[in-house]
């Protein structure tokens, strides 16, 4: 399964020379939920899109940001400030004498302390790196879709949840932020044919099994490129509840050089002429759709341990 991938950092560009037109409501909307739940992750580079607003809805989103950044650093400062009190009461009470506790709680400060800084230098850092654009289930990102005569790029949660389920159906079904091919019509039939979306990767990484040893591998095309994923999404809505925009990327049987290192699925990179095809499905043919994942990229993947 693949269960992270890096998004293209610079997706906001991509996505124009694609003909794809950002809901900028629906970003904002998602800048919005977050500041009242900062368990929305946002990847840091879908927020370096917005850092160099061009109208007032941009504007509106950076806006949304800085506020969001500043109230993290401050929470961050605050335990920063408490661990530090901590570590001092600590180690004043080894001076004195040796006990447990005073050990155990020197051992927390200093690790915290440590998380809070790398956490608050991530905040300000204003150059982006390579990690900036790794997603993770449950993770917001950019996916490009057809609506209203015309491809749109909206932001969605790498993990679907069916219109129509319950919400518990994130946790029975905690590895929806894939979709098997061949299982599109089984598990998947309410969605696929109806809904399908495109999210631009250049690497992904899979757990493998390496002398018994559990190890993650990342995985780039090469030549090196872009990808667009072949992916399904839902919009999922209940009372009482706000509404969610989420998908799963398509996953096959995969390439020789993939199964030869010990995984057995692949993301599907559609090809840039069959964007629409994809993009806009028919239920009364399938066939159309599972043609257009057929005729996909088929580039050679190489593979390292992952930093």
């Amino acid at each position: 399964m693949c269960y992270s991938a890096q998004i293209r950092a610079d997706y906001k560009r991509f996505f124009r020379l694609f003909g794809g037109v950002l809901s900028l409501r629906a970003f904002a909307k998602l800048y919005y939920e977050r500041q009242g739940n900062p368990r929305i992750k946002i990847p840091k580079a879908v927020d370096a899109a917005f850092m160099s607003p061009e109208s007032d809805e941009e504007r509106e989103i950076k806006g949304l940001i800085d506020a969001f950044n500043a109230e993290q650093a401050m929470a961050l400062e605050q335990d920063l400030f408490k661990q530090r009190k901590r570590l001092a009461d600590a180690e004043r009470k080894l001076q004195v004498k040796e006990t447990k506790k005073a050990a155990e709680d020197v051992r927390i400060a200093t690790a915290k302390i440590e998380w809070g800084l790398g956490k608050l230098a991530d905040l300000k850092r204003v150059e982006l790196e390579p990690r900036d654009a790794r997603i993770f289930p449950g993770v917001y990102v950019p996916v490009m879709i057809w609506e209203d005569g015309q491809r749109v790029v909206k932001p969605m949660r790498y993990q679907c949840r069916p219109a129509g389920k319950p919400a518990k159906f994130d946790a029975l079904y905690p590895g929806t932020y894939n979709a098997r091919r061949d299982n599109l019509e089984g598990f998947w039939k309410d969605v696929f044919g109806l809904s399908h979306g495109i999210m631009v990767v250049n690497a992904f990484y899979e757990h493998v099994n390496r002398d018994g040893e559990d190890v993650v591998l990342e995985f780039r095309p090469r030549p090196q490129q872009d990808m667009l994923v072949a992916c399904l999404w839902s919009a999922w809505s209940a009372p009482g509840e706000p509404d969610l925009l989420s998908f799963a990327a398509i996953t096959d049987e995969p390439p020789a050089e993939i199964a030869a290192v010990g995984h057995d699925r692949c993301i599907i990179p559609i090809k840039p002429e069959n964007i629409d095809a994809w993009l806009r499905p028919d239920r009364a043919n399938l066939e159309a759709s599972y043609a257009a994942l057929d005729d996909r990229e088929r580039p050679y993947y190489e593979h390292r341990l992952a930093a």
